[in-house]
């Protein structure tokens, strides 16, 4: 959520730099300026009008002392009159903050300034590249074919338990699912993460903080009964562990990564892009989140980049890294960098991580705080990338390591799965 001082104070430099997102922002942000200044003319009305009555019922208190009955009652017919008009005025206060708080929610975060224009995915900007595209056999099969004919990813069966998009792991295809996923924990660990294991469901509170909710309140599982949702990334629990803190500044940075099941109702559209692994409502992913100071948050990110960078070499997987333009970006990020692994059997780029940067958006709503060493209150910087995202990680693996005897697996994964080959 940006900050109000900033709306006021740089108007005009953030509509500029929202016109990255091809959001004219004026309206909302005149109408956020409008709501403050109500607001803040209610609570000037609301602070005077209780320092009247304060200062009435102390005088009103001296009088009876000096037996001044008569003069003291009419004072409190005036004290009467001033707690109907501390009622109104709070009401007033209160519709002006949740409106005021309302227009804020609907504002995205300014793009940083090297965020490239555009529209659409087409527009990303490709910075690197690294690993050679393998040279498949005559009859490369694509990843759902392949787990289909070796029994490890079974999508019917997925089907008849909840529905499309859900798929059950079996044997070999289970394995090396968890072998993955211990694989990256450590690869983190070993890089300065904590592991921490945090629950899958978040209530409402958690979803606005870090910007899931409204902005995405219909890619979300609502858990209407109990209002909580299940989370669609790690991010969600784990960047709230920090809501309503003030961090020591000597912490930083304090760097976590976790395990879990994500989920998404996002509808998928129909055709091969979009078939077997490639889109799920239920998915694994191991994510890595940084609250860091913002003189150094930057730098942080460059730092994750290298750090997936080396997961991919050693899985030896093409990959390249974009930097997304302002209408592909996040609704909360300022800077994103997105992963794709190339699929040599579907002749396309998947993505299999994004890593931002949130600078202060998320930390406002979270009010995430820490003391500088002039004991000022600042706002964190928050950051989180998958690292990394299984589904497409798992169908670049048996695409690019089909052979004509089966699937070779990774060298550096056959410790975690204790065999070198699915055939």
């Amino acid at each position: 959520m940006l900050q109000l001082q900033a709306i006021r104070e740089q108007k005009e430099e953030i509509i500029i730099a929202l016109k990255k997102r091809n959001i004219d922002a004026a309206p909302l942000l005149n109408s956020v300026i409008s709501f403050d200044e109500k607001r803040r003319e209610a609570q000037t009305k609301l602070d005077n009008t209780l320092a009247e009555s304060n200062k009435l019922s102390k005088e009103i208190g001296q009088l009876f002392k000096s037996g001044k009955a008569q003069e003291a009652t009419a004072l409190k017919e005036r004290t009467v009159v001033l707690k109907e008009e501390v009622k109104v005025l709070q009401e007033e206060l209160n519709t002006a903050a949740d409106e005021l708080q309302s227009l804020l929610y609907q504002i995205p975060n300014v793009p940083h300034a090297s965020v490239p224009a555009g529209s659409t995915e087409d527009d990303n900007e490709e910075i690197f590249k690294e690993g050679d595209i393998p040279k498949l056999i005559d009859n490369a099969l694509p990843h759902w074919e392949l787990a289909k004919k070796y029994d490890i990813i079974d999508f019917e069966l997925g089907v008849k338990i909840a529905g499309a998009g859900f798929p059950v792991y079996k044997g070999k295809g289970a394995r090396l699912q968890r072998a993955l996923i211990s694989y990256f924990l450590d690869k983190n660990t070993a890089a300065g993460y904590t592991e921490i294991q945090v629950p899958h469901l978040v209530n409402e509170v958690s979803g606005y903080g870090t910007g899931q909710l409204p902005d995405k309140e219909g890619q979300m599982y609502h858990i209407t009964a109990d209002d909580l949702y299940l989370i669609p990334t790690a991010e969600v629990p784990v960047t709230n562990i920090f809501r309503d803190t003030i961090v020591n500044e000597k912490d930083f940075p304090i760097c976590y990564t976790g395990y879990t099941p994500c989920f998404r109702r996002e509808a998928g559209s129909y055709g091969a892009h979009v078939r077997g692994l490639n889109r799920l409502h239920q998915f694994d992913k191991v994510e890595i989140v940084r609250v860091e100071h913002p003189n150094n948050s930057f730098a942080a990110l460059d730092g994750m980049v290298e750090h997936i960078k080396t997961i991919l070499r050693e899985l030896k997987l093409p990959y390249r890294i974009l930097r997304l333009c302002g209408g592909d970006l996040g609704f909360t990020a300022a800077l994103t960098f997105d992963f794709e692994v190339f699929s040599t059997a579907q002749d396309r780029w998947l993505e299999i991580s994004s890593v931002s940067n949130f600078e202060t958006y998320q930390a406002n709503r979270l009010k995430l705080r820490f003391k500088d060493e002039n004991g000022k209150s600042q706002f964190a910087h928050t950051l989180n990338g998958s690292s990394l995202a299984l589904p497409r990680v798992l169908a670049g693996i048996l695409e690019n390591y089909q052979t004509e005897d089966g699937i070779k697996i990774p060298e550096v994964l056959i410790p975690y799965c204790g065999f070198d080959t699915i055939d």
